[in-house]
């Protein structure tokens, strides 16, 4: 009994504790129900707050959007409005415009008929057509100014000849003080001196088998007994003469002569004549700065450095031309790079002269054409000598500078009493003729002055006075170039006041 007491007051401990939590629990909940419902009050009455500030706020954007609508629209009325004033104020003026136009082709149509009556009348008047009154008017107006046409155009062609002359003497001046260049004549070397006859012995040797051998190698005819102490090499191949004359200075300083050695000297002469050859060429070109030429054309360029002319050197007459031409040709505005080319190989035909017949210039134009230089390059080269017209203003630079460089003093191995044996000769022909009063040589023989009595010789008659002189000068006298004929005839009527 007694244990029974203590379990059952702890029972009814149990059940009061935990209706006291219930209770407890029931009292919390009813709290957080009123907060919460308070709560959503609150916040259904904040949100009734804000739509209604919306819808205020959506009310004023529309209203202020309608007044933009009435606004706009009201602009739009006004705008059409004065479009369609406009277009009435256009049509109006085209009508005027139009109108206008109607009453200018009347006017233009009444003007036309007056016209028509009064060429009517003037043409019955005149008994004259239009047509036959133009003409007639055209050749009475050509017969009264065809005089002074003709003057004038004299007076315009007399002045461009003129100023053309003053010009070229002009241009010619600049290019020669522009270019100094020590001119210095000089021949091929074709005599050897021997040092004794025992050396020339040598070089015959036992019944000439040495000598011959040198000849059948060098193809040069060698002379040794035509001038004592000396050996002449003979051969109108100027580039064999120099092998020959290199092939016997090596074998007199090496003292071993026989056909064998021979063989070996000349071909090793070759191959250097040959170096020297495409060196001189190829220096010559760039020292004008002429490139792009064929190696064909570069070695007859530089075969002319073994070559004379009148004792002139002619690869340094060919640089000397080339740089006179280049200068002239930058001033008259021409094609430098045709001008130089073709001055520079104008006179490669002198270097095959001796194996191709023909003179030179036409060879050396075949040559340029056969190894690809163009026509107007060719043409040059061949027109730089009086029997080809010079047909472009290339060209005639290449013939001038061609006669500028062999007529400076000293350029050619004429002797002063060869000179002056010329000059007198020039004088006596254009003497020999009647009516003439003085003649004159000038300018190194290459022309003729001719001065005539004006009471024995008229104008006519001094055209046919220089062509005769100029014909006896061709059938009696050898010169290089051309030679010009200039005959003055002037009349002065000379009083005196006393």
């Amino acid at each position: 009994m007694e244990i029974l007491i203590p379990i059952i007051l702890g029972i009814v401990g149990i059940g009061l504790g935990a209706g006291g939590v219930t209770v407890a629990g029931k009292i919390k909940k009813n709290n957080v129900n009123a907060k919460t419902d308070k709560m959503i009050a609150d916040a259904k009455k904040e949100a009734s707050n804000v739509l209604l500030k919306a819808t205020e706020d959506a009310k004023k954007d529309e209203e202020e959007r309608r007044k933009e609508a009435k606004a706009a629209e009201k602009r739009i009325t006004e705008r059409e409005n004065a479009l369609d004033k406009k277009l009435d104020d256009l049509d109006k003026r085209a009508e005027k415009v139009r109108k206008g136009e109607d009453e200018l082709e009347g006017l233009k149509n009444e003007i036309r008929d007056i016209r028509n009556k009064q060429q009517d009348k003037l043409e019955k008047i005149a008994k004259l057509t239009r047509d036959e009154a133009k003409d007639k008017l055209l050749s009475m107006t050509e017969r009264d100014v065809k005089g002074d046409l003709l003057g004038m155009i004299a007076k315009l062609k007399k002045d461009a000849e003129a100023d053309a002359e003053e010009q070229s003497a002009a241009i010619l001046l600049a290019a020669m003080e522009r270019l100094g260049r020590d001119v210095a004549s000089e021949r091929t070397v074709t005599a050897l001196p021997l040092e004794n006859e025992e050396m020339k012995g040598r070089i015959i040797g036992k019944e000439g088998r040495n000598i011959q051998a040198l000849q059948r190698a060098t193809g040069v005819d060698i002379l040794v007994d035509e001038t004592p102490g000396m050996i002449v090499l003979s051969s109108f191949d100027p580039v064999r003469r120099q092998v020959a004359r290199l092939s016997l200075e090596m074998l007199m300083k090496d003292g071993r002569i026989h056909p064998g050695r021979i063989e070996e000297v000349v071909e090793k002469a070759q191959k250097q004549i040959d170096k020297e050859v495409v060196k001189a060429g190829e220096d010559a070109a760039r020292e004008v700065r002429v490139v792009g030429l064929p190696p064909e054309l570069i070695h007859l360029l530089g075969e002319l450095k073994f070559r004379t002319s009148y004792g002139q050197n002619v690869l340094q007459h060919s640089v000397e031309m080339t740089q006179l031409a280049g200068m002239i040709s930058d001033d008259l505005g021409l094609d430098t790079r045709t001008v130089k080319t073709a001055t520079l190989l104008h006179d490669i035909g002198k270097a095959v002269s001796h194996s191709i017949e023909g003179k030179h210039h036409h060879v050396g134009a075949e040559l340029a054409k056969k190894y690809g230089m163009n026509d107007a390059i060719a043409h040059a080269m061949e027109a730089h000598h009086d029997d080809i017209e010079a047909t472009t203003p290339e060209a005639m630079v290449v013939r001038i500078v061609d006669a500028v460089s062999a007529a400076r003093p000293g350029a050619r191995n004429i002797s002063a009493e060869n000179f002056v044996e010329r000059m007198r000769d020039l004088e006596n022909v254009a003497l020999g003729f009647e009516g003439i009063d003085k003649a004159y040589a000038i300018s190194a023989g290459r022309e003729v002055r001719v001065i005539v009595v004006p009471e024995k010789i008229d104008d006519l008659s001094a055209i046919k006075l220089a062509r005769d002189i100029a014909n006896k000068i061709e059938s009696t006298m050898q010169y290089p170039g051309t030679i010009k004929v200039n005959v003055i005839r002037e009349t002065r009527a000379t009083e005196y006041a006393k």
